[in-house]
């Protein structure tokens, strides 16, 4: 009994493990759930809406369907951002709502346990903890995980808004 016991923990330790989509902004690097993602397109033209948040760069129509399109360099403040061959615009299914998030870069899919997963330390950032699911760790690679759900449904990023929908 108790070898089926060990057998059963190490297969719960090994689905245990999360994959995460890393990117880069500026020169830090970011991971979010890999569930999240419904596809990866390149940067391209917007339709402008009125009255949004700056870093709302309007919206774009995906098979029909129109999708905010948020750019996270000028969300977090991290300078202005340049758009060239490498950025990327990540589809991502949150909040039952379809929403590409624009990035500098996509870099891969990362695998990581729960002991490389690091609690985020408490500092008064643009991005606050609340959105943070902690820094994780790859030998001398650290990534800042973030909750892409409560970022992007947050007050803030007025995606509520119904003009958006």
């Amino acid at each position: 009994m108790n070898a089926t016991a060990n057998n059963a923990q190490s297969v719960t330790a090994a689905n245990s493990s999360l994959e995460f989509l890393s990117f880069t902004l500026g020169k830090e690097e970011y991971g979010i759930s890999i569930q999240k993602v419904q596809e990866l397109r390149g940067y391209d033209t917007v339709t402008r809406i009125a009255s949004v948040p700056e870093f709302v760069k309007g919206v774009v129509n995906l098979r029909g369907i129109i999708v905010p399109i948020i750019d996270m360099r000028i969300k977090f403040n991290l300078g202005t951002p340049t758009y060239d061959q490498f950025t990327v615009v990540v589809i991502l299914n949150v909040t039952d709502r379809v929403v590409g998030m624009v990035v500098d870069s996509v870099s891969d899919v990362i695998t990581l346990t729960p002991e490389q997963i690091k609690p985020a330390p408490d500092m008064n950032s643009t991005m606050t903890s609340d959105y943070l699911v902690g820094l994780g760790t790859i030998d001398e690679r650290m990534l800042i995980l973030i909750d892409i759900d409560k970022l992007m449904s947050s007050a803030e990023m007025g995606l509520a808004d119904p003009s958006l929908a």
